[in-house]
């Protein structure tokens, strides 16, 4: 058991390399394979303001995460007064914005907690891809990393409670992404769709039910020896694996959540697992096992409610890695268990709340807190606080790493440190 597990972490591991590329790539949500995990080894513990690289404020607001390609960091933030939605490439070495541009964007009623800009672009060695969602239509642009539009797309509507927020993902010459749709009298249909990435030509469409929309961004798994699939998470559907060329379903748990999904599967060893909540909080945490041959079934590993509240989380993503599973409580503990059963380790609350995700990075674990502070755990069986680096400004965003940098986002900054600014 224990060889099939390395194997199987193994395998996973070649999956990041290969979504990641070098370690200059930070390509999408969660960086490598939508993961958390980076390579880097001299990120820097504590800091102060005067520590930092650079610190650029951005022309609007928005909880966008940071992506990057090799010398060019990019993010979209949001000028609600327009409204307008805006793309910016800024210059990894010193801050400096190198262009932006500027989409006019229906207006519409959302949650307060929501944006114009909450959906976090996705890059490829020659493109920028981003998706601007809205209740009255979705605009997938694709640009080149000097700011030409390649080209665009549009779709429908998006009928939810508290408005859209979808972010891609590309795989290949595929993009990738969700739109799925609340129950409404209208004509707006639920559907996973994938798309060429240097066309826009529809590859492929999933139906789906409409029930509830997801704001999951899909992932890729290969158990070892066998095919990759995209992982999808949604209320509707479970956990779903689904063929990368024709969008064919390989299996699907239907019933592993109970409520919203707004966080994005992570992979646990040969696990796959996910959350789902509402309101402050989550509510069911699933760890599914894909099955071993194609006409077997996935099973449950385990599973766990949170009835007393502060272990699974509902906005942000759980991060594996060595065996232990993070989990960061939107009311503000973190939760650290054994990927493989679900047992709980420990549970503690070392600063505020969390919308934002954790990354990994030589051992330790980086997460922003709704308020604005940058957590730093250590990442082991035991809890220790490392530190609380305040940013001077509340965030929802997660931070990138690439180059031996920390991009960090706030409301209406963007940040860079490293251990040179020290």
């Amino acid at each position: 058991m224990k060889e099939r597990k390395s194997s199987v972490t193994i395998m996973v591991i070649t999956l990041f390399l290969a979504s990641a590329g070098l370690a200059g790539q930070w390509p999408r949500f969660r960086g490598p394979n939508g993961q958390g995990i980076s390579d880097a080894k001299t990120i820097p513990v504590k800091w102060t303001q005067n520590d930092y690289d650079w610190r650029v404020e951005l022309p609007g607001s928005g909880p966008a995460s940071p992506v990057v390609w090799d010398e060019k960091v990019f993010t979209t933030c949001a000028d609600t007064s327009a409204p307008k939605g805006i793309l910016i490439a800024f210059d990894a070495a010193t801050g400096k914005t190198l262009w932006k541009k500027e989409y006019s964007l229906p207006r519409y009623k959302m949650n307060r907690l929501n944006s114009y800009a909450t959906g976090t672009p996705a890059l490829t060695a020659d493109r920028v891809y981003v998706l601007w969602s809205t209740a009255n239509k979705m605009i997938l642009v694709v640009l080149d990393h000097d700011g030409g539009e390649v080209w665009r797309k549009e779709f429908g509507s998006t009928t939810s409670s508290h408005g859209p927020g979808i972010s891609p993902m590309v795989l290949d010459d595929l993009i990738v992404f969700s739109r799925e749709q609340k129950t409404n009298t209208g004509s707006a249909k639920s559907e996973w769709l994938a798309l060429d990435r240097h066309t826009g030509q529809i590859r492929w469409t999933i139906p789906r039910s409409t029930g509830a929309i997801s704001y999951s961004t899909p992932c890729l798994y290969a158990s070892q020896g066998g095919p990759e699939r995209l992982i999808f998470t949604s209320q509707e559907h479970g956990i779903t694996a689904v063929h990368p060329r024709d969008g064919k379903i390989a299996w699907e748990a239907k019933s592993a959540f109970i409520a919203r999904v707004v966080s994005s599967p992570v992979i646990a060893g040969d696990l796959i697992v996910g959350t789902c909540g509402t309101g402050g909080g989550g509510k069911r945490i699933a760890a599914i096992r894909p099955p071993a041959s194609p006409n077997a079934s996935p099973t449950e590993a385990y599973s766990s409610e949170d009835r007393a509240g502060g272990t699974i989380p509902y906005v942000s993503t759980s991060l594996c890695k060595d065996g232990l599973l993070f989990s960061y409580h939107d009311q503000g503990n973190i939760c650290c268990r054994r990927a493989a059963t679900g047992k709980i380790l420990w549970t503690e609350k070392p600063a505020g709340r969390y919308y934002g995700s954790p990354v990994w990075v030589d051992g330790r674990l980086y997460c922003i807190t709704r308020e604005g502070d940058i957590v730093v755990i250590k990442a082991a069986p035991e809890y220790e606080l490392l530190a609380v680096n305040a940013l001077g400004e509340r965030s929802d965003a997660t931070p990138a790493v690439a180059d031996e940098k920390m991009y960090l986002r706030t409301t209406s900054h963007l940040m860079c440190i490293s251990a040179a600014a020290k």
